[in-house]
């Protein structure tokens, strides 16, 4: 067996498994990648790695963490975080501060180390009024276990912390072992509930007033991106919003929301006159 049949078999079986579609136009990062995963774990070929990746779930899930590029930073996209700030978390106010009880629930989908989860949480925190007064969940998903793990440690080297202000720092953060570390405090920490999930999967969710899913959609083909985001619009209550990234759009997708721009940020937004139902399953047809 060939080198080249040995990747399209193990591509095929991280999208079967993970619905990760790493298509043609990734060869080059799916063999760097397995070059890399191989001489560190001191593997001899690739056909003795697609043993191992059959035989073992361990195996399979080194080699997807290898694969799986966990780019994230605080507050990524600045006019995302504006819109969050300044249109979304106004009007969820409006709307929602007569309510008993008031509630705010966000998704982050493909939160990584926990970095966009945590810049939420400190926007939350920060912009909407009487904070103290609403139950607040934000929740946080990702497939990669080891990057829950980091995330809920919720311990992060100060040069990640760039784009927050001194005073956000000393204010939502306090110093941790090690040198220049700082641990998210407990008021934020307690914002935030951390779960495993493979969005290619059939999962629940209930419902939701926000979610963001940035940069996890360019990994799936169409039919699974589409399935994700007819998902995400059954999910989210009249009102809420879908925050995508920059080189996500639904413009193939024919899903009832409202797009809206702030700054160089596109949002979705369910209506308000859609009538709201009890909350569902979040039900992905697997698409293999």
């Amino acid at each position: 067996m060939n080198t080249e049949i040995e990747l399209d078999e193990l591509r095929a079986l991280v999208e079967r498994r993970a619905g990760i579609h790493l298509d043609e136009t990734r060869d080059r990062f799916l063999a760097a990648r397995v070059r890399e995963h191989m001489q560190e774990r001191g593997i001899t070929s690739p056909s003795d790695l697609l043993g191992r990746v059959r035989r073992s779930n361990f195996e399979y899930e080194a080699l997807l963490e290898r694969l799986l590029t966990q780019e994230t930073s605080f507050f990524r996209y600045p006019s995302v975080f504006s819109a969050l700030r300044n249109t979304i978390l106004k009007e969820m106010h409006s709307r929602k501060f007569w309510e008993n009880p008031r509630t705010l629930r966000v998704w982050s989908a493909g939160c990584a180390t926990g970095e966009e989860a945590y810049s939420i949480a400190i926007t939350i925190a920060e912009a909407l009024m009487f904070v103290e007064a609403w139950e607040i969940e934000i929740l946080a998903t990702d497939i990669s276990a080891s990057a829950l793990r980091r995330a809920e440690q919720a311990v992060y080297p100060r040069r990640e912390l760039e784009a927050l202000t001194p005073e956000q720092l000393d204010a939502h953060f306090t110093r941790a072992p090690g040198p220049d570390h700082w641990l998210v405090r407990p008021r934020i920490r307690r914002m935030v509930r951390f779960a495993p999930m493979n969005l290619a999967e059939p999962v629940y969710a209930g419902r939701m007033d926000l979610i963001f899913c940035m940069n996890v959609m360019i990994y799936f083909t169409e039919e699974r991106r589409n399935a994700l985001l007819r998902a995400f619009c059954d999910t989210l209550n009249p009102g809420g919003y879908l925050v995508l990234g920059h080189a996500e759009t639904l413009s193939k997708c024919p899903v009832k929301l409202e797009s809206c721009r702030h700054g160089d940020s596109l949002l979705y937004r369910k209506p308000l006159a859609v009538v709201k139902e009890a909350a569902p399953a979040v039900a992905l047809e697997k698409s293999l």
